[in-house]
């Protein structure tokens, strides 16, 4: 397995990692989302993709069980985790990048993927009602707190990224490290133009998904 640095982050992935949407804890079977996983990671895979929303949070409590059945080194693998669309609540506050959200989701992934922290913490979507200083002063808050060792966007624009990241500078707190794009033969132009700049000036990293 080929491991990269996650943009200028020390942290070392593997080029592959296995993903849970639309497959754990709804279209597949546990014993299957369980073998999969044991085959990445006999295989060098190092990164297992998840997000609050996936199954409605039954795709995190899935794989938790499996990290706990397989007994590896906490510090042999990245799980992450993203915060905005909620589990399935329809009320006020159960989803976006408000402080209250943000604070609640991570604590809920963190107890159904039965870890003491996160790797990497996408915000999952932009959200238009919450001012980006909050969501960063949040992350890094995580951070401090030793919820989450990184956080990232997805699906967020060039200038939104930088957005975030100014913010950073200006209270001296850490910003986004990497961005989770959709990336295929039809959906190529912001990973490979749109963001051109940020690897440059951020080093922004990526952890691309598809189709």
């Amino acid at each position: 397995m080929e491991y990269r640095k996650l943009g200028r982050s020390g942290l070392q992935i593997s080029a592959l990692s296995l993903g849970s949407w639309l497959t754990f804890g709804k279209q597949i079977s546990d014993d299957t989302a369980e073998q999969l996983m044991r085959l990445a990671y006999d295989h060098g895979v190092n990164f297992f993709d998840n997000a609050e929303i996936y199954a409605r949070g039954q795709s995190e409590v899935v794989m938790g069980s499996i990290l706990q059945k397989t007994g590896w080194p906490r510090s042999s693998y990245l799980v992450s985790s993203k915060v905005y669309f909620g589990d399935g609540g329809k009320k006020p506050n159960q989803t976006g990048l408000s402080r209250k959200h943000v604070m609640e989701a991570c604590h809920a992934s963190l107890k159904r993927l039965q870890v003491d922290y996160i790797d990497l913490y996408f915000c999952h979507r932009p959200d238009r009602n919450t001012p980006i200083e909050e969501t960063v002063w949040t992350m890094n808050i995580l951070i401090q707190q030793g919820k989450i060792l990184y956080w990232g966007t997805s699906e967020w624009s060039a200038q939104e990224i930088m957005e975030a990241h100014m913010v950073a500078r200006q209270h001296h707190l850490i910003g986004p490290v990497m961005e989770q794009p959709q990336y295929n033969m039809f959906h190529r132009e912001r990973v490979e133009n749109e963001y051109r700049r940020l690897y440059e000036t951020v080093g922004l990293g990526t952890t691309v998904w598809s189709p």
